[in-house]
């Protein structure tokens, strides 16, 4: 295969490559709004998996059964007094502070923050590329804080899909052979033609990355994402690099995956306007998450405006 060298690195790269700072969740989020944001999210899930998927509004939440009170999501990852300090020469730069978060399954998360807030750091730790400094992060049974590379390896290959801001695509290898390079190390993987019909770009398949526009160029790199089946799919600004028209191609592209996969998302963004598109908004200021807002009804992204 071309670009061998190249494309080993990317493989290791992909997988394979309302709280207060400072303070306990249960002093920072009140409890009744904790509770109704997970009650809004389940009742979606059960609304989706039964072909009924609707956004509710706030309002309607009092009248729903006790029973589906007690179905909450399933906790996909969970941190609890997450640090990370980088050491730069004879300085410390902290760049999470005693994070703590849940993510539920099937939901679609944005996290908003203008840059150095720590969300790529953030995201980095929960796709395993990155160990955290201090505190725990699990993903279900996996506890990240403890695993070494091999390990942490093996967990972004089975588990863990990533979309970056640049496309990351081997230049040298046609749109179909990018999306392959990752199905070939997968366990239970797509076909790669599939993993681009889905993305819209079933006619580009015998193209060269150079021969596409650059919103294109990232619905290869979503379909490469997707092509392993992944469970959880993290966006690193997935649209800083294209224009308005082009980024909401592309987040349509992200809630398909979303929708019709189920496959839990995380988007990180400086952009507000992407944040009507989300389940739940976690707004992060200075390495700490300092707002969680549940969306009740959600735009879709032809109907963003930024």
């Amino acid at each position: 295969m071309r670009n061998e060298k190249w494309g080993s690195s990317l493989i290791q790269t992909l997988g394979f490559l309302e709280w207060k700072p400072q303070r306990p969740a249960s002093e920072t989020q009140n409890p009744n709004e904790r509770e109704r944001c997970l009650h809004l999210f389940s009742c979606k899930r059960m609304q989706r998996e039964s072909g009924e998927f609707y956004s509710m509004r706030a309002e309607t939440l009092k009248s729903e059964s006790a029973s589906a009170k007690k179905m909450p999501p399933e906790v996909v990852f969970w941190a609890r007094r997450l640090s990370k300090v980088y050491q730069m020469g004879e300085v410390e730069v902290q760049a999470l502070r005693e994070v703590e978060l849940d993510l539920y399954q099937g939901e679609l998360v944005v996290l908003l923050g203008a840059s150095g807030s720590g969300k790529s750091t953030l995201l980095n730790i929960l796709g395993g590329l990155d160990p955290p400094t201090s505190g725990e992060v699990f993903y279900r049974d996996h506890n990240l804080a403890e695993q070494n590379d091999a390990e942490l390896t093996r967990f972004r290959r089975e588990h863990v899909g990533f979309v970056f801001q640049f496309y990351n695509l081997i230049p040298s290898l046609t749109v179909l052979e990018n999306v392959e390079l990752v199905t070939e190390i997968a366990a239970n993987p797509m076909p790669a033609a599939e993993a681009l019909d889905l993305v819209g770009l079933s006619a580009r398949l015998d193209h060269f990355p150079a021969q596409l526009s650059g919103g294109e160029q990232q619905r290869v790199a979503i379909a490469r994402a997707v092509a392993k089946r992944p469970d959880v799919l993290l966006c690193d600004e997935p649209t800083g690099a294209l224009d308005f028209q082009t980024g909401k191609l592309v987040l349509e592209v992200i809630e398909r995956i979303n929708t019709e996969l189920g496959t839990t998302t995380a988007v990180i963004t400086h952009n507000a306007a992407i944040a009507e598109m989300a389940d739940r908004v976690l707004r992060m200021r200075s390495g700490q998450i300092v707002e969680i807002m549940c969306n009740p009804v959600k735009k879709h992204p032809a109907d963003l405006v930024w």
